[in-house]
């Protein structure tokens, strides 16, 4: 029986287990990235481990999501990033090079091999071949010490493409129709794997922009095969020794199959406030808008601008509606600047941004009040923009750019412009003087700001407490902790744990804290798909800071639930999900017998508020059950 393309890298970097879906596996990853929000506490995370080097083939440490630099705290933690990259052997991507994922497809990725990143877009590698998954920082930390990362096998599902895309529909119109089908919850431990003839049609670009957003289903990753066009993208960025082909076998077999016929494709929308929840432009048509925002990892590639300015070529931004331009990589910039397209993008009104995260994390241009902002980044959660009132809505760079002209919902496909002559281009201006390599120099700086990464406690064999807070389902990991202008205290826990669940109940810091300085354990209770998006681990650090020690949840998402455990917090999950109705907020809880309860993973938590007993089950492996009894992985790892 054949291979599918997920589980030949797979084979090719297992350690230990067996590779048989749904079983715990540990595999090799060749290559780490990191960037500033979440990676300074990654290589905190990473002393703390006592290791001097890396030890996987390429770290790359790069500055893309803070660079707005209002207060000391972002440049600190820069130059802390600048220098440890240098003292440990990781490579360093200045402030201006661009986006993380755009960069690291560009300069970096490639076909066969294995990436972590503590970064949930990190999948966007798979456009290109590689086995790419987002983790916590911590999981990052210790790949870069050479520690195999552990996962679940995954299931397969085939995603067939047939046909080929009609002009002013793209391939973010794809992802979007693969959300529509599949949604952003229940895909845990899956991988999305494309085929078909319709792949051949798409570029490693527009491939990348598939598996970026595959990411907001909650799957491991996704992949596309390495082929001509790959080896097409490798020899233009100057890395076709890089390329080797891979695919699955034709006889593979795989969990599930949808397809897509590419040819009947019309321009998409994400509305307000989830990824998935998908509508034809067509049915928002004349809606008015008040801010368009085209770039972050998902649509900031060269194409994508060109095609925008084709768009917006001879027109002027419409009066009421301000348009920002951040193309995703400095490569992309000089690109665009020395082809016209920037003085096109410029001479229509369009504001040209950093090559940043920016926007897309809430660290500017916030909307105004009740404002309708049209974004082609790839989460619109309620209140990531900094503007709560707002309603984001993810659509094409095609459709953003015409929509920006006329001043409300547009079709992109009423346009006059032809972008038949939009293409890849045969090399790409490479210019790596923005990345710094190591020189093993031992001078590292630390601001202010910058503390010690914390540990947890043992489990606690009397574990009784309350339940601070009760949350409904879809709660992202932006609820949890804010973005924004708050990302700046990300190296100082203390600080940062004042704003947990900042835009759900301000008053849940306070409250947890007062009951940890009682000496009481404290449950989190949610419903399903606990912890979306975001591999941001302070989603769990800061609440295991305030005493957070179990979410009992319908669901928990994969990202989060290795978090949670990563830190001594217990994933916990219903037997039965109508018992979640059953605890308020405030209700008193005990977990019955702890240490037997994580040897077996069933638990009983009695409500003595109400009198009654809930059977949960622990969803963790093998190896976080004895992290979560040593009350962490910082505190139960030796290497």
């Amino acid at each position: 029986m054949g291979l599918t393309q997920c589980y030949k890298i797979l084979s090719d970097h297992l350690v230990s287990g067996k590779l048989e879906c749904g079983e715990s596996i540990s595999i090799k990853m060749d290559q780490s990235l990191t960037q500033d929000a979440t990676g300074t506490m990654a290589y905190l995370e990473f002393e703390a481990l006592g290791i001097n080097k890396v030890k996987n083939e390429l770290a790359v440490s790069y500055v893309d999501h803070n660079t707005v630099q209002v207060g000391f705290e972002n440049a600190d933690d820069h130059e802390y990033l600048r220098t440890i990259a240098d003292k440990i052997g990781a490579v360093y991507s200045r402030a201006g090079n661009g986006i993380c994922h755009q960069v690291h497809l560009e300069r970096f990725a490639l076909p066969g091999k294995t990436l972590i990143g503590s970064d949930s877009h990190t999948p966007t590698a798979g456009g290109i071949g590689s086995f790419a998954v987002g983790a916590g920082g911590l999981d990052v930390a210790l790949a870069m010490a050479g520690v195999p990362f552990s996962i679940i096998a995954p299931k397969v599902i085939e995603i067939r493409l047939k046909g080929k895309l009609r002009p002013f529909v793209s391939a973010k119109d794809v992802i979007l129709k693969v959300l529509e089908h599949f949604g952003t919850k229940g895909n845990v431990n899956t991988v999305f794997e494309y085929t078909g003839e319709g792949v051949d049609t798409l570029s490693v670009p527009e491939r990348a922009t598939i598996t970026n957003m595959g990411a907001e289903c909650g799957v491991t990753t996704s992949l596309f095969p390495s082929d001509e066009n790959t080896r097409e993208f490798l020899k233009a960025q100057g890395r076709e020794e890089g390329f080797i082909p891979l695919s699955a076998d034709p006889d593979a077999t795989y969990d599930g199959l949808f397809e897509i016929d590419l040819s009947l494709l019309e321009p998409l929308a994400a509305c307000p406030h989830s990824p998935g929840n998908i509508s034809k432009v067509t049915e928002l048509e004349g809606m008015k808008i008040n801010q368009v925002l085209i770039g972050s990892c998902t649509n900031s590639s060269y194409t994508d601008l060109k095609k925008a300015a084709a768009i917006l070529s001879g027109h002027t931004v419409h009066p009421t509606v301000s348009l920002g331009v951040a193309p995703g990589s400095r490569e992309v910039m000089m690109m665009i600047a020395e082809d016209g397209t920037l003085e096109t993008l410029i001479k229509s009104g369009a504001r040209i941004l950093e090559s940043a995260c920016g926007f897309c994390i809430g660290n500017h241009q916030s909307p105004g009040t009740d404002a309708v902002s049209l974004r082609t980044s790839n989460r619109n959660f309620y209140a990531r923009s900094g503007t709560a009132s707002a309603n984001l809505y993810l659509v094409s760079p095609e459709t953003a750019a015409a929509s920006a002209i006329t001043g409300v919902f547009t079709d992109p496909r009423k346009s006059d412009a032809d972008l038949t002559e939009v293409r890849m281009p045969s090399s790409f201006i490479v210019d790596d003087s923005m990345f710094i390599y190591p020189s093993g120099k031992d001078d590292v700086k630390r601001g202010p700001n910058i503390g010690e990464p914390p540990k947890g406690t043992i489990l606690p064999s009397i574990f009784k407490g309350h339940a601070v807070i009760k949350v409904g389902e879809k709660i992202t990991t932006d609820h949890i902790m804010p973005a924004g202008a708050r990302l700046k205290y990300r190296s100082n826990i203390p600080r940062y744990a004042e704003f947990v669940f900042e835009s759900v109940d301000p008053s849940f810091s306070k409250r947890a804290s007062e009951y940890r300085d009682k000496g009481e354990s404290g449950f989190i209770i949610a419903g399903a798909s606990y912890g979306q998006g975001s591999s941001r681990e302070h989603a769990a650090i800061c609440p295991m800071y305030l005493g957070i020690k179990a979410v009992v949840a319908i669901s928990i998402e994969r990202i989060h639930q290795a978090n949670l455990a990563n830190f001594g917090i217990l994933p916990l999950i219903f037997r039965n999900e109508e018992d979640y109705q059953k605890i308020n907020e405030g209700d008193e809880l005990e977990l019955l017998n702890p240490y037997s309860s994580l040897e077996s993973g069933e638990f009983v938590l009695f409500d003595n508020t109400k009198g009654i007993e809930i059977p949960l089950h622990l969803f963790a492996t093998d190896e976080q059950k004895k992290m979560l009894k040593a009350g962490g992985r910082l505190m139960e790892v030796k290497l």
